[in-house]
């Protein structure tokens, strides 16, 4: 915890002629290697690595709702690019509660389309999604105000809209449709948007969700640490850690330390101190905890995070501020990704408060878990393009 700090310290140092010896000559590759790991979230991004798969198949499928399928021969183009290392056919069969190959006699050759099951599963998302369009609408409002210009790209926003359950057609049903809220205004970067909260939106009032867990615990019968709660996250940290005193001195005094809110206007001193750069790292952490408590499943990967990182005025490196706090955040590098959690909001790998978008997309993840039980595979005898080119062969045997 701290090594930011630490950092900026030795730079500053640096720069007035002081000689100081590094402590640490730990890489960036090495931080992240030496976390330790919590089983639950590692099992929980093993069936969302397929997940993630299955859903950027699924979007090409949907892509065309006069005829949602596309032609195998297409998916095995895309194949590394959707990282499907044994092809996209072979990919397929793994699923079949969830795609159904089929031959087209009139275009020679087979398809894929969506089972009933996953369709049901994507009517059921996009209705949740149509119905929550207000609390959207409350989402961008508060990432917005999370900004010291109220502005944030448009592009960014594309990085995370599924991650905070927008529409497909969010600048239309969302943006558009609220010009009382939102106005997109040009930047100086060429073909670069950005979303701004129109003059006169309030973007003070709003209580972050870890304020809302400090008035609950400070309404418990039992509560005699109030005054220690006032600046307090909350903390759980992966089983087998070992937690030493020196560490729990140094958490036990981080909590305590007072910091601007995510939603409050920060004046930045232009000569900064220990205790301004320990304000400002924990300033990080309420800002990136909120935002991820605004997220439909409370995760996000850290690349589409670190892309508000310079608008919400952050100064250190996102993914090393989630490693210095294990307790409130858990990172998996699972699936050639960096993924983070925000660790309060599971419980056995599940939201403790569920919501009607992920209630949908779990359906979706257990079908994925699933793979081939409970039924047989009706596309057993199919094979990888890459292993065979006769598609008239494949016909007969799908008949």
């Amino acid at each position: 915890m701290g090594i930011h700090i630490m950092k900026v310290l030795i730079k500053q140092k640096h720069s007035f002629g002081f000689s100081i010896s590094i402590r640490s000559k730990t890489t960036s590759a090495q931080y992240v290697a030496s976390r330790v790991r919590d089983p639950t979230f590692e099992k929980l991004m093993d069936k969302y690595k397929s997940l993630f798969k299955v859903i950027a198949i699924q979007d090409l499928i949907l892509a065309n709702p006069r005829n949602p399928s596309v032609s195998i021969d297409f998916l095995s183009r895309l194949s590394q690019k959707l990282h499907l290392n044994r092809g996209a056919t072979s990919f397929l069969r793994k699923f079949p509660h969830i795609f159904q190959i089929y031959y087209d006699p009139s275009k020679l050759q087979p398809f894929c389309r969506l089972t009933d099951a996953a369709l049901d599963v994507s009517k059921q998302e996009e209705m949740a999604i149509n119905s929550s369009l207000p609390m959207v609408v409350d989402r961008l409002v508060r990432i917005l105000s999370m900004s010291a210009s109220k502005t944030v790209p448009l592009r960014a926003i594309f990085k995370v809209w599924r991650e905070l359950g927008l529409p497909d057609n969010f600048e239309d049903s969302v943006i558009s449709a609220n010009p009382s809220v939102f106005k997109l205004c040009d930047a100086h970067e060429p073909n670069t948007h950005l979303l701004k909260l129109v003059e006169g939106v309030p973007r003070n009032g709003f209580r972050a969700a870890i304020e809302d867990w400090r008035v609950v615990e400070c309404c418990k019968e039992d509560c005699n640490v109030r005054t220690e709660l006032q600046f307090s996250f909350k903390h759980g940290y992966p089983p087998g850690m070992k937690l030493g005193k020196n560490f729990k001195a140094k958490v036990k005094e981080w909590q305590t330390l007072p910091y601007v809110g995510p939603y409050e206007v920060v004046v930045v001193e232009k000569k900064k101190s220990k205790a301004a750069l320990m304000a400002m790292e924990k300033r990080a952490v309420s800002i990136v905890h909120e935002f991820l408590s605004l997220t439909v499943e409370k995760m996000v990967e850290v690349e589409k995070i670190s892309q508000f990182r310079k608008w919400f005025g952050i100064d250190f490196n996102i993914r090393d501020l989630f490693l210095d706090h294990p307790g409130i955040f858990y990172l998996s590098t699972k699936g050639k990704r960096h993924t983070v959690f925000l660790r309060e909001a599971y419980e056995r790998g599940c939201l403790i408060e569920p919501n009607p978008v992920y209630v949908a997309r779990r359906r979706l993840l257990d079908l994925v878990a699933m793979g081939r039980r409970g039924r047989s595979s009706i596309n057993s005898n199919l094979q990888d393009e890459s292993s065979s080119n006769d598609n008239d062969d494949i016909g007969e045997e799908e008949k």
